[in-house]
């Protein structure tokens, strides 16, 4: 039996916690704040209350195997899921809307042969059959298994170049190595089929002009795989993982920093150090009056209103150049949960609106006034595509880089990326194993990368590597 102190009680510690008590160490768990889930916050106020950090869970397989691996139990005994559909709403600029049904592959096709024209559904079900190969090729080595010795071979994109007809095939080349390429050269450069795969990649904090080809596998394993909401938000399934660790005997030390080594542990779990330049999420959380209106889908997407200045303001007016700012209609996720245990009543509802920003690390979001008048913005850009929810504001909260730094202790307020194979390995995220005995890395800014799936990998693969006592 060793003795293990994990630093920092976030969803992979607490995963890697209660895993690694199950199979008999003695586990410790330090937490700088005063409580548990990291970016799995839950805001309340009057009888709302709102994730303030990921509101939705794919891949839900990951939590079923920790609730399965630490308990025998199901997922769903331990939380109330619900799969969300449709997946989701989009609100194009130029007035379409496209609604997409919940891990349908089939369905998505029919759904934009409908609203986009006929052959846009084939289009998309071509690019996704590449992220389909791009997820066989990556599963295993990077979500399964500890970061290879020598990761040389994760530095060439997996994304199988599409076939080449007429002319095409006289020219040179013929990989799509970025994605705005992918929507240029497989997707015809069509403006709503390009601003749906941009979405994809801005959620999580990648510019689509510089990310590799491999990156559809992310909208390729949402549709194939499902998203799903928790009742009671997200702060219910880490609820539910530190129940688990108490049950296992893990011993918890809130208000605890760590700032050296702990002398009396034999292994030491850390968090990996973030990059902190890379972009943040603005969520403005909406109290409104008035019920949920029947119908009302959970996810809706507002795209920007000019993708080029939105890519400039978050990411730099040239791919690689650092020159942030605010977009001004960007693209908004407006998440509209049916959830009662949000809202005080059924004359209520809790709105929470999201944008991915520069981080605190590169636009002060403490300047007085910047955050309300960004806030403004939103609010104006997403009732000017139907939404209608200004005149229904109660109150609001406006959550910048700068709070998720502060409680999430996150440099920069920055949202760690998912591990991209391409690009030379430039989306790779550091190994879990550090060169130093004893001492590993875990959590959204190591292998395999951040997102609410991966980060329950990260602590499984560190178990793997530590084994039972």
């Amino acid at each position: 039996m060793a003795r293990i102190v994990i630093i920092g009680a976030g969803i992979s510690g607490l995963a890697a916690a209660a895993r690694l008590a199950t199979i008999g160490h003695q586990v410790t768990v330090c937490e700088a704040s005063g409580t548990y889930g990291g970016m799995l916050g839950r805001y309340q106020r009057d009888g709302f209350a709102f994730d303030t950090g990921p509101t939705l869970l794919t891949l839900p397989a990951v939590y079923r195997d920790l609730a399965l691996k630490t308990g025998r139990e199901p997922l769903e005994q331990l939380v109330e899921l619900a799969p969300v559909d449709p997946e989701s709403r989009h609100l194009f600029a130029d007035g379409t809307a496209l609604s997409l049904p919940n891990a349908s592959r089939g369905g998505v096709a029919q759904a934009l042969d409908a609203a986009l024209g006929a052959g846009t559904g084939e289009r998309w079900g071509a690019v996704m059959n590449r992220g389909r190969a791009v997820w066989e090729a990556t599963r295993r080595p990077l979500l399964e298994e500890p970061l290879p010795a020598d990761p040389g071979a994760l530095g060439t994109d997996p994304y199988p170049a599409p076939p080449r007809r007429g002319l095409a095939r006289l020219r040179p080349g013929g990989s799509a190595p970025t994605l705005d390429q992918v929507a240029a050269r497989e997707l015809g450069g069509h403006p709503a089929l390009t601003a749906l795969l941009t979405e994809y990649a801005l959620r999580f904090g990648f510019d689509p002009r510089t990310a590799p080809a491999g990156a559809t596998v992310i909208p390729y394993m949402e549709q194939t795989f499902g998203v799903w909401s928790v009742r009671g938000g997200l702060r219910a399934l880490a609820e539910a993982v530190y129940r688990r660790c108490e049950q296992r005997g893990v011993e918890f030390r809130f208000d605890t920093r760590i700032e050296q080594d702990p002398p009396d542990a034999d292994l030491v779990l850390r968090p990996a150090p973030a990059e902190a330049a890379l972009p943040g999420r603005v969520s403005v959380l909406l109290a409104l009056r008035g019920a949920r209106p029947p119908g009302t889908a959970h996810r809706t997407v507002v795209h920007a209103a000019d993708r080029a200045a939105e890519l400039a303001a978050v990411f730099g007016s040239e791919p690689g150049r650092s020159e942030p700012g605010l977009p001004d209609r960007p693209t908004v996720q407006v998440l509209r949960p049916d959830d009662p245990s949000g809202r005080p009543d059924e004359e209520h509802e809790a709105v929470t609106l999201t944008v991915t920003v520069p981080s605190q690390a590169r636009l002060d979001w403490t300047v007085p006034g910047v955050a309300g008048r960004f806030a403004d913005r939103l609010l104006a850009h997403v009732d000017a595509a139907g939404l209608g929810l200004g005149e229904r504001v109660r109150w609001r909260v406006v959550r910048t880089p700068a709070d998720t730094e502060r409680e999430a202790l996150a440099p920069g307020g920055a949202v760690p990326r998912p591990a991209l194979a391409g690009a030379g390995g430039a989306f790779l995220q550091p190994a879990n194993t550090t060169g130093r005995a004893g001492h590993y890395l875990l959590g959204g800014a190591a292998h395999p990368g951040g997102g609410l799936a991966r980060a329950g990998m990260s602590a499984c693969v560190v178990a793997g590597l530590i084994g039972p006592a």
